[in-house]
């Protein structure tokens, strides 16, 4: 391993060492950086490709409070960033080689309210730290990712317009009377209620089940016994379409949704293939809760 990866960047001076070692101290079995993240290798990657900044990466994504409750967990990909404050998450990506597992815990009020840009949530508290838990899955340069990117559009070209096609054949063979929105969303309201608007900062938990136009279902929380969790209005959480729907619903309300590939899995499809490219989607979709935010 690296000293780049996951030891402190620079030599601690006695005093420095000894401010680190209390701090560690706060989380049992975990080493801190000079900059405050506390962290913990899992597992140790096959490959010795470095996260650096300006590189594209995929990764498995879990967001966790100090007591341990998930509100996020997913695969995401992006491309990584300079840090903008000390103890960023952009740092913990940064100490990672591609196939490595690692836990960090990083202060939640600047990951909100810089990195996201958006307000605490109610179930943490200002001064908390929260948990991060990734698996780096793959690392590419800049410039990898768009000769990747060229070579994929140069064949999908296409795709657009047939999905069009079969997205028309599909509304007119359901006789799906409703409008689209501005965006494009079809959304089908199956309950309607007078309860809780969602708002921005609200702590949504959510029901849905996502199928293809023909009926076959590639993901669904009722069938892994387990709803869904999040702060609404952050980033990477949900697929554009189910975050405007969502916007437009209340408290027990159930609906169906007829998504667009452009508000859904767009022109990659999803991480893991499953969802090919321009593939416009179904979702079935049920506010179990919501919990009004904390005005900061």
């Amino acid at each position: 391993m690296s000293v780049k990866r996951l030891l402190i960047p620079a030599v601690c001076t006695l005093l420095v060492f000894t401010a680190c070692s209390n701090r560690s101290k706060l989380f049992p079995g975990y080493s801190v950086t000079n900059t405050g993240i506390h962290y913990k290798l899992i597992a140790l990657g096959e490959n010795d490709t470095p996260a650096s900044v300006e590189n594209y990466v995929t990764a498995i994504i879990a967001y966790r409070t100090v007591n341990d409750s998930l509100f996020f967990h997913g695969v995401r990909q992006f491309q990584l960033t300079a840090p903008e404050y000390e103890g960023s998450i952009d740092e913990c990506f940064l100490m990672l080689n591609t196939g490595d597992s690692a836990s960090f815990y990083i202060q939640a009020d600047p990951f909100f309210t810089k990195t996201l840009e958006t307000a605490l949530p109610k179930f943490i508290n200002p001064g908390d730290f929260m948990r991060v838990d990734i698996k780096l899955l793959e690392v590419k340069s800049a410039e990898e990712f768009q000769k990747e990117m060229e070579a994929f559009m140069s064949w999908i070209n296409d795709f657009g317009e047939y999905e069009k096609v079969i997205l028309k054949q599909y509304l007119d063979g359901q006789k799906v009377d409703v409008q689209p929105t501005s965006s494009g969303l079809y959304i089908v309201h199956q309950l309607k209620t007078q309860r809780s608007q969602v708002e921005i900062g609200d702590t949504v938990t959510i029901h849905y089940e996502g199928r293809f136009l023909n009926g076959k279902p590639f993901d669904s929380t009722r069938r892994r016994g387990e709803p869904f969790q999040f702060v609404y209005g952050q980033k990477w959480q949900v697929i554009p379409g189910i975050e405007e729907a969502i916007g437009q619903m209340r408290e027990g309300e159930k609906a169906m949704l007829i998504v667009p590939s452009h508000l859904a899995f767009g022109q990659q499809g999803n991480s893991n293939g499953m969802i090919p490219a321009f593939t416009s989607v179904i979702f079935e979709l049920e506010i179990l809760e919501v919990k009004k935010g904390l005005v900061q």
